[in-house]
């Protein structure tokens, strides 16, 4: 086995480690012990794709169908998933005080760095137990809010429960209805979203913003990079965007009978929320089509790299439009603060965009297919703009859901959870653990135009 892994690409290891992990976590839901009165196969393989992936998407109730067992399997599953196994495995290697295998190092910067990795332990440690850290505080602030309502051993479990599923922006729930419950909670509105946004916005920002407040202390100077400073922009421009078209097509509709200040909570949470976190403080199946349809955009753009998110990341939308703003300016060159962006990241954002749009259309098309004899009285599982919204969420790996997932044949459920394991890895992740090395040509074409638009 060590041989083999070191012969893998980084990518690929990551890709098996994830498979390894779907397995194991369908066995143990698979067990009698697991669930309240048994589960299919399929729908085992859904949830622990699901969990493994932090989707969030489910075909089962969690704290009705699942038993403790079972939900601790999930808990699990979120947690390995959100950090990666690999990482895991790396982290426990160097507490063990044994050296890293290069293979490994590999790995972890394909993940958390877009540079090469410098002071590999101390990064891999301060990763891990920031993580715990903001966990842990997440969960003693919601603690306050649980224990009103429950006895101290369950608001301790569940307060534990959502922080972990909230950092992760894994969006599985120990209620049935998630958070609509508490949609004039001050601080379930204020910490579950911060505890979304640390997560989604990728460990790289997280670990600058450490540098630089340690930096800070010392009055030593500190530059973020630029990949932070897109990144911080992106997602500070799509939080209160998002929040204000919420806001004001369901004005009239979701949010009218709501009072001002759960009108504001409503809003920002729902503009969060659909960067991968699929947690939801309103029915998202009375949501009229143009709020699906803007929150599909959301759930496609998703997080932020080397985050616990999905979707094809917010630096990959924050490179596009500025090439693209670049171009309608006549500019040969993509600068964007004060930097100037390489040819290559550019192709990449673009290919990575290119890819996931053909990746969504393929499975939305063989959902829709496979839902043609599937219609239910409300026509919700044969609803085109419905099946767009549960793949897209799949593919940022969200868990947003107007309610059709359950009712999906199996075949669409298998679509579902395929789509839901390439959204982790990403397309350009994927298709790079698939590729084989490329041959260099020694030659070439001679060059001829072609229309296009």
């Amino acid at each position: 086995m060590p041989n083999l892994t070191k012969r893998l690409q980084p990518t690929q290891i990551i890709a098996l480690s994830f498979l390894s992990l779907i397995t194991v976590g369908t066995v143990l839901l698979l067990l009698p012990v697991s669930t309240v009165r048994g589960i299919s196969p399929v729908n085992a393989l859904f949830t622990a794709t699901s969990a493994t992936c932090v989707t969030g998407l489910i075909v089962m109730d969690t704290p009705g169908d699942f038993t403790l067992f079972g939900q601790m399997v999930i808990l699990c599953l979120v947690q390995l998933g959100g950090l990666g196994i690999m990482t895991f495995s790396t982290f426990f290697t160097l507490l063990l005080r044994k050296r890293a295998a290069p293979h490994q190092r590999m790995m972890v910067g394909e993940v958390f760095s877009p540079e090469p990795l410098e002071q590999f332990s101390t990064l891999l440690k301060t990763v891990v137990l920031v993580t715990l850290a903001i966990e842990l505080t997440g969960a003693a602030l919601l603690f306050s809010v649980f224990q009103e309502k429950m006895s101290m051993a369950k608001a301790i479990y569940f307060s534990i429960f959502h922080s972990i599923s909230s950092f992760c922006n894994a969006g599985f729930s120990l209620f049935s209805n998630s958070f609509s419950d508490f949609k004039g909670n001050t601080l379930i509105n204020t910490v579950v979203p911060l505890l979304i946004i640390i997560g989604g916005i990728g460990f790289i920002i997280i670990l600058e913003v450490y540098y630089y407040l340690t930096r800070f202390r010392q009055k030593r100077p500190f530059k973020f990079s630029l990949h932070a400073k897109i990144t911080v922009f992106v997602t500070v421009l799509l939080i209160p965007l998002g929040a204000i078209i919420f806001w004001f097509i369901e004005r009239n509709y979701s949010l009218k009978i709501l009072p001002p200040a759960q009108q504001f909570f409503v809003s920002l949470f729902q503009s969060i929320t659909p960067r991968t976190a699929g947690f939801n403080t309103v029915d998202f199946s009375i949501l009229s089509n143009p709020t699906l349809f803007f929150i599909i955009i959301f759930m496609f753009i998703g997080a932020s790299p080397g985050s616990t998110g999905g979707g094809v990341k917010t630096t990959t939308m924050g490179i596009l439009i500025a090439n693209l703003v670049s171009k309608l300016r006549g500019s040969e060159r993509v600068n964007i603060f004060r930097r100037t962006l390489h040819e290559e990241v550019i192709n990449r954002a673009s290919i990575i965009i290119l890819s996931a749009i053909i990746i969504i259309a393929v499975i939305t098309f063989g959902v829709l297919i496979a839902e043609r004899g599937n219609h239910s009285p409300d026509g919700a599982s044969s609803n085109p703009l419905g099946t767009l919204f549960e793949v897209v969420s799949a593919f940022g790996t969200v868990g947003l859901s107007t309610g059709i997932t359950p009712k999906l044949t199996s075949a669409s459920k298998v679509l579902i959870t395929a789509m839901m394991f390439m959204g982790r890895l990403g397309p350009l992740t994927l298709a790079l653990a698939l590729a084989k090395k490329g041959i260099s040509a020694h030659y070439s074409y001679p060059e001829e135009s072609v229309m296009v638009g």
